[in-house]
């Protein structure tokens, strides 16, 4: 019979050479990891899909699975863009565009933020404030034009005041309920070491919200761009969206594809720009 007491006695190299396996496959996956957060890693790995969207491209334009009429080759885009590059054209709608974006992107985050802060820190603001604005949040982006071309008639203002009105509802949504969700116990610790008001705001709350002000910022920024568009498409003479409408009405689909490319890029230019500021920010507050 077996001795109840008996115990399996692993021997000590056994024992030592198994936790060293294991302790080989967590540094090979933890090295995994880091390999895939490198930089340069993670630049080639976000030209992946694109470069297979362009290789597919190029196959059914070629092999005239596509006509092309509907999806020009890619060769034939490049043209166009160095076309317009060359006459100026190009260059001028870019600028106009990018231009609009920031002005309204800047203007409307601006006051979001504002208007976050009030409903965020306050009851009174947050009963007063918070219904009336998602009301205006559920309004469609196209249904503001024809009230803004009516006030402001057919120039800058009316696009910039309807980009900045994109840009303004996620950076209030964002950071008010940031504020709002903004842990007691930190503020009531602030509150015991005498801070308040503006103090309080700003070495408690504010680093606290850093995150999600970011996030809202970015939101922001790509709801800008899409509310360029908006904008653009019905009354412009110059621009992206501009060049869109004219594109169409003139057949040029394949004017048409390189605007659509190009604010893709531009989009994606900016919101690198933003993660630059993100890594500051909460180098700095967080």
């Amino acid at each position: 019979m077996t001795d109840p007491d008996q115990r399996v006695v692993v021997p000590a190299d056994t024992r030592e050479a198994r936790d060293a396996s294991r302790g080989v496959r967590t540094d090979v996956g933890a090295g995994a990891r880091r390999a895939w957060e490198r930089p340069a890693v993670r630049i080639a790995g976000g030209f992946l899909l694109p470069a297979i969207i362009i290789i597919a491209w190029q196959v059914v334009t070629t092999t005239g699975m596509v006509e092309p009429y509907r999806l020009p080759a890619p060769a034939t885009v490049l043209t166009a863009g160095v076309e317009l590059a060359e006459s100026g054209v190009l260059w001028t709608h870019v600028a106009i565009s990018v231009q609009r974006v920031l002005l309204g992107f800047a203007i409307g985050s601006v006051i979001g933020l504002a208007i976050a802060g009030i409903v965020g820190l306050s009851k009174i603001g947050d009963v007063l404030l918070s219904p009336t604005l998602s009301a205006v949040r559920a309004v469609p982006s196209l249904a503001w034009v024809p009230l803004l071309i009516l006030w402001m008639q057919i120039g800058e203002e009316s696009k910039v005041t309807l980009i900045a009105i994109g840009a303004f509802f996620p950076v209030y949504t964002t950071v008010a309920s940031a504020l709002r969700h903004v842990d007691p116990l930190l503020v009531e610790a602030g509150r015991s070491f005498s801070l308040s008001g503006w103090s309080l705001f700003r070495t408690v709350q504010l680093p606290a919200v850093v995150p999600s002000v970011v996030a809202g910022l970015r939101l922001a920024l790509a709801q800008a761009w899409l509310f360029l568009v908006a904008a653009e498409l019905i009354a412009s003479s110059m621009g992206l969206g501009f060049l869109l409408m004219d594109s169409q009405s003139n057949g040029r689909v394949d004017r048409i594809i390189l605007s659509i490319v190009l604010l893709a890029l531009l989009g994606t230019i900016t919101n690198a720009l933003l993660v630059l500021v993100e890594k500051y920010l909460l180098r700095r507050w967080v």
